[in-house]
């Protein structure tokens, strides 16, 4: 099997999420890493025996890298996505996407440019239960999707947003709970419910006045098939957390995941403390199911690393799908969709107005 030369821009937190797939996959090479700090980089790249740069272009071409994970804060992934597109790199893009339409239709037009895949990183799609239920759609078990909600009730306290200076703000985070802490289900939402026609949304910051971003939101959604959803995200809620996207169908039938419970998990500062499991499932014939398949995907969940595991297979996905040209699960198209959605809600919220879709 050829080895593809890998390496990580962004010696952050969620680097080592990358960091440690890249090492571990058969087909992965990780070669280097880079950083605007030098020396983070050249901390970082110690750790895993690795070379450091802080030019993305000199690491790309020196070390002919063929595929690269921006692992920047949300507002700073496009620059460095584009510059490594036009490097002939291969991108996938921590999630969200980018802060902005605009950035999200930049990077993918490098890729377009260049012919070279650009991925977004949303492994919660890669949770048995999630996978489950796109399956059980695909299936025709539940007919068509016609009502899907996202309930993401959580907590952030104000250690949380001190633990690094670009947190809480709309310069260095691009938003807030809707853009760091419920992409993932809103990615979920779209990818089982389909493409959306208008949303009318009402963004809020409840309890966190040392920051300037959103703590909550709340939309309802048109989607072009005919159904209807809504959206309800917080950081406002203590105790927490439990995060859920429920699918109903045509038939009556239901099926849903909670893919986050207990603790609020923050990348390298803590754990995800319970295992995403389907907490609906009223399919005809599969309603006994449900206790069979937590118990399975619970004692999985429980023997690997959860922690790194599915960004493990989605980041194995993205560069088996490089090495064999086909498609990634989830490509850029993919993401910018969870970024037009959360921008919707922003726009409806300072017009009042309902957004049609596609956002101009």
């Amino acid at each position: 099997m050829k080895k593809l030369k890998t390496a990580i821009i962004g010696c952050g937190k969620v680097g080592d999420f990358h960091a440690k797939a890249y090492v571990n996959i058969e087909n992965s090479e990780f070669t280097a890493v880079c950083d605007n700090n030098i020396e983070r980089a050249k901390s970082f790249a110690e750790k895993y025996g690795v070379k450091a740069y802080s030019d993305i272009e000199e690491m790309i071409t020196k070390e002919q890298i063929e595929v690269v994970s921006i692992c920047t804060p949300h507002p700073l992934h496009a620059n460095p996505a584009v510059i490594a597109a036009d490097c002939g790199c291969n991108v996938l893009v921590e999630k969200p996407l980018a802060s902005s339409l605009e950035d999200c239709d930049r990077i993918i037009e490098a890729g377009n440019r260049n012919h070279v895949q650009i991925g977004t990183m949303v492994q919660r799609r890669f949770y048995r239960p999630a996978m489950r239920i796109r399956k059980a759609i695909d299936a025709g078990k539940i007919g068509k999707p016609v009502l899907g909600t996202v309930t993401m009730l959580g907590w952030r306290d104000k250690n949380y947003y001190d633990s690094d200076p670009w947190r809480g703000t709309w310069k260095g985070e691009g938003g807030g709970v809707m853009v760091n802490q419920a992409p993932h289900q809103i990615d979920l939402l779209q990818w089982y419910m389909g493409e959306v026609d208008e949303i009318y949304g009402v963004w809020k910051n409840l309890n966190h006045p040392y920051i300037e971003v959103e703590d909550t939101a709340v939309a309802v959604i048109k989607f072009k098939n005919g159904g209807v959803g809504n959206i309800v995200v917080s950081n406002s809620q203590n105790p927490a957390l439990h995060g859920k996207v429920h699918i109903f169908g045509e038939n009556g039938a239901a099926v849903g995941v909670q893919t986050d419970g207990g603790q609020m998990f923050i990348a390298g500062m803590s754990n995800i403390t319970e295992a995403p499991y389907n907490d609906v499932w009223t399919v005809p014939g599969e309603e006994e199911m449900q206790p069979v398949w937590k118990k399975e995907d619970t004692d999985f969940f429980n023997s690997v690393d959860s922690m790194y595991y599915y960004h493990q297979q989605q980041i194995e996905d993205f560069v088996s799908a490089v090495a064999n040209g086909t498609k990634p699960l989830v490509d850029a198209v993919e993401g910018r969709k969870t970024v037009e959605i959360y921008t919707a809600i922003y726009r409806a919220t300072e017009t009042n107005q309902v957004i049609k879709f596609p956002l101009k």
